[in-house]
């Protein structure tokens, strides 16, 4: 139970409440001269019927996962989760809400998101245990007695945060309104909290980020839950203003979120979805135009589109792949509100629905593209990226790829290991040399993508990108998907420049056979799949390990082999370098002394040489 700082002066701060509700509802709230005006308002919103919310529409939230009873459990001991990647923390009896255990500003961010109070919403929900809503009400009314909205709490208050916060405890409202300790000193706190957070939020309008999403969510629910307050009809304008202007700039054509990390993009179908969900609920159909709901059904063609066959991604950006089969829940959602039978095989793993109706997928305006041997778990697939600047979010990697088979990812993205606390750590994971492209000098890349080519057939997929990413250097990178089963990778340095260009690969964590002087390595799992890359031997092209890491969670970071192909150009001209190279997968290997596989089933026939632009593009043709 928390100990408060200082007794809340109930009267006062009702009166504070009074004075922020349209005088209309004040009067039919207020009767009753013998009942205290706070008791008055409890009885009110304890037996408001009108307002719909998705919390008490009677869904079902699911069953309550250990880790969520965890969380739930510590924190009636003020043991709290920040970051999640972080150990919970003993806050103190009289609670620290600027507690700081570690280096990174994450972990009080995200401490002041409260996902603890979503953990014992969700078991209070489910069991009825009365301990969880006694110790939410305390804690509700202790945060809102210690953080007021100053310079000297701005660790609380920012705009993400305080959208985060408006979105949460309108649900929280509803899961703990019934209690017995859902006291008026409660509500008053809590109804007098929402008010600041929205005038807050009515400052900031952080445009094009996925800031402003949250931002407008938690505007548009607290206006839509408590239309009582004056400025509520003003706010809920705002809100719905603003998600009809962020998705039509945020989210591309072919339904990809700007920033192009697909956590982001997930987040962001949430974001835009629950506010669209809660003005349906409450009768205001018309505040989204039928676009709004048929974007955002080409949102959740993406994860379907380019994620892998397991159901993992590929990790670009500031993105992690996840674990397979990861989506499941949410296409099962999809199909039902969409009336999809391809999301629904992808929620049963095939066994209901219909499979999508390609095997290859150009996402052009966000320049990702996606390419599979079939819709089975176990498929052959290829994710590759060459699009634009993301943002904060984005990393310099044109021409990357991530390649699975047999549900392994045996080429994985690098990914981005941290936001916060460990600059150098991030800043590794930032280089355009850690992905798998092409560099110059060793130096970071622009983004200036290109489409050249895209053709899907049955038995050969052709993609062609480049990337103008230095001034005076072009990479062009061609991929050529053959029968389904194995790649040819055709890489080209175009332009004037001269130094060092590299073509740089990784394998998964895990033994790796290199044979540099041939320019071919593999992996060497001793069951499941493998992969074996390599190049035709030509003059000065010879394999190089470099340092390799790889992150597949925030804050985790484990090492992987990566290799480079070096190619020196030391003449100023067009002529352009070019790397053939082949990926051959297959289940199993066996091998002969030099570790060449004896028997690849799909091996690849290729060749490296240096060529005329024209002479190249000829080959593009054939």
């Amino acid at each position: 139970m928390v100990a408060y700082s200082q007794p809340i002066n109930l009267e006062k701060n009702t009166q504070t409440l009074l004075n922020r509700l349209e005088p209309s509802a004040v009067k039919s709230i207020v009767t009753n001269q013998n009942t205290s005006k706070a008791e008055q308002l409890l009885e009110y919103y304890k037996n408001r019927k009108h307002i719909k919310h998705p919390i008490n529409s009677g869904s079902d939230r699911g069953m309550i996962a250990e880790k969520e009873l965890k969380y739930a459990n510590d924190a009636l001991a003020h043991i709290f989760v920040g970051q999640p990647s972080y150990p919970p923390h003993f806050c103190g009896d009289d609670i620290n809400w600027n507690s700081r255990p570690v280096p990174d500003n994450e972990w009080v961010w995200q401490l002041n998101r409260m996902y603890f109070w979503d953990a014992m919403g969700k078991v209070y929900a489910k069991t009825g245990d009365e301990r969880y809503a006694k110790e939410w009400c305390s804690q509700l009314v202790d945060w809102t007695d210690k953080n007021p909205r100053d310079k000297a709490h701005d660790y609380a208050w920012r705009s993400i945060e305080a959208g985060i916060r408006g979105y949460k405890w309108t649900g929280l409202y509803y899961q703990f309104l019934k209690s017995e300790h859902f006291t008026s000193e409660v509500l008053v706190s809590l109804m007098n909290s929402c008010y600041d957070h929205a005038e807050f939020l009515m400052t900031k309008y952080t445009s094009g980020s996925n800031w402003s999403l949250m931002e407008a969510e938690g505007l548009a629910f607290i206006a839509i839950t408590f239309p009582e307050f004056k400025n509520s009809e003003k706010w809920k304008t705002e809100a719905i203003r603003r998600l009809n202007i962020e998705i039509d700039h945020q989210v591309y054509a072919d339904g990809h979120q700007r920033e192009l990390a697909m956590g982001y993009h997930l987040g962001c179908i949430h974001w835009f979805y629950r506010t669209y969900e809660l003005a349906q609920m409450n009768g205001l159909g018309d505040a989204f135009p039928d676009s709004f709901h048929k974007k955002i059904e080409k949102m959740c063609e993406v994860p379907m589109k380019i994620g892998l066959p397991d159901g993992t991604h590929a990790q670009f950006g500031d993105d992690w792949a996840g674990v397979p089969g990861q989506h499941a829940n949410l296409f099962k959602k999809w199909s039902e509100l969409f009336n999809r039978e391809d999301f629904l095989f992808m929620a049963t793993n095939g066994e209901q629905g219909h499979r999508p109706d390609q095997t290859a997928y150009a996402l052009n305006n966000s320049g990702i593209y996606s390419l599979r041997s079939d819709w089975g778990k176990d498929a052959i697939g290829m994710v590759l990226k060459c699009g634009p600047n993301g943002g904060g979010h984005c990393q310099p990697d044109n021409g990357t790829f991530t390649l699975a088979a047999g549900g392994r990812t045996l080429m994985p993205d690098a990914g981005s290991y941290i936001y916060h606390g460990d600059p150098e750590g991030r800043k590794w994971f930032r280089q355009t040399k850690v992905h798998q492209t092409l560099t110059l000098n060793g130096k970071n890349t622009k983004y200036a993508p290109k489409l050249l080519n895209w053709k899907p057939g049955a038995h050969l997929d052709v993609l062609v990108v480049e990337n103008a990413g230095y001034p005076d250097l072009t990479h062009r990178r061609s991929v050529f998907f053959v029968d389904k089963r194995y790649f040819d990778i055709v890489d080209e340095a175009i332009g004037a420049g001269i130094g060092d260009v590299d073509i740089h690969f990784q394998l998964a964590p895990g033994k790796a056979v290199v044979n540099g002087d041939q320019g071919s390595f593999r992996s060497d799992y001793k069951e499941g799949w493998n992969i074996f890359v390599a190049s035709n031997q030509q003059k000065g092209l010879e394999l190089h390990e470099e340092e390799g890491r790889v992150s597949f969670g925030i804050h985790q970071s484990g090492n992987e082999t990566r290799l480079s192909l070096p190619i020196k150009k030391i003449k100023r001209g067009v002529r352009p370098a070019v790397c053939d190279l082949g990926c051959s997968l297959r289940k199993g290997y066996s091998t002969d002394k030099s570790g060449t596989p004896e028997s690849t089933g799909a091996r690849l026939q290729s060749s490296s040489n240096f060529g005329s632009r024209k002479g190249c593009e000829k080959d593009f043709e054939k």
